[in-house]
């Protein structure tokens, strides 16, 4: 039952943060907690030449760094919320990645539904993108945890400024959101979910903002 649920994922195709320079060994001892208990980063900094520039009567080279992040560091009350600030993490770094690939799919598929003259083109275009995103998706899908299934949900909103259910609803009309959503339900999960950056998903955002940067 599970993966119907992932299948019907599929149709739907800061926290007090401030970028500033911090002490190396501060930097040092966090990175080495985030690696320990999440692993590997999965993207990283980056570095741009910007071009020459003039600095004390000097022409130099300049340089500048993509944005970094620094939080209140976090007081957990025990090791069982220590534990779950974690297990978020390592679900968001699973997941993230395909709720930015929904993302783009999602853009190019708006892009080209308005190209299209026609209702019958449009509604031709879609059964075939269906199609496509199932064979492309699920085999992604199916090994997602539930918990991680509902967090996809959550961070497609966050990506694509629309929940699933405004999502279908608008390009596959209102009965199957409708339908997908009641289904959804049986599972505990809503595709109606929205995503909460300052509140209900503040630490989900502080989450995603150090996953983006390469810090975690």
């Amino acid at each position: 039952m599970r993966r119907i649920f992932f299948i019907l994922l599929l149709l739907i195709s800061s926290f007090f943060a401030i970028p500033m320079m911090v002490r190396a060994q501060q930097i040092k001892a966090d990175a080495q907690l985030d690696y320990d208990m999440t692993g590997e980063p999965i993207f990283s900094h980056a570095l741009y030449y910007t071009g020459m520039v003039e600095y004390n009567g000097e022409t130099i080279p300049s340089f500048a760094y993509s944005d970094f992040y620094v939080f209140k560091k976090l007081i957990f009350k025990n090791p069982k919320e220590a534990k779950k600030y974690y297990k978020v993490a390592n679900n968001i770094k699973k997941v993230y990645p395909i709720a930015c690939e929904i993302q783009r799919r999602v853009n190019a598929t708006i892009a080209h539904l308005d190209s299209l003259p026609t209702k019958k083109e449009k509604d031709a275009y879609m059964k075939k993108a269906e199609k496509e995103l199932k064979a492309e998706y699920y085999p992604k899908l199916k090994k997602l945890t539930f918990a991680q299934g509902k967090l996809l949900i959550k961070l497609i909103d966050r990506q694509c400024e629309m929940t699933g259910y405004e999502l279908i609803k608008t390009y596959m009309g209102g009965f199957k959101a409708g339908f997908y959503n009641t289904f959804a339900s049986l599972f505990g999960a809503s595709l109606k979910k929205e995503y909460d950056a300052e509140v209900d998903d503040r630490l989900t955002e502080r989450a995603i903002l150090l996953i983006e940067s390469g810090q975690l």
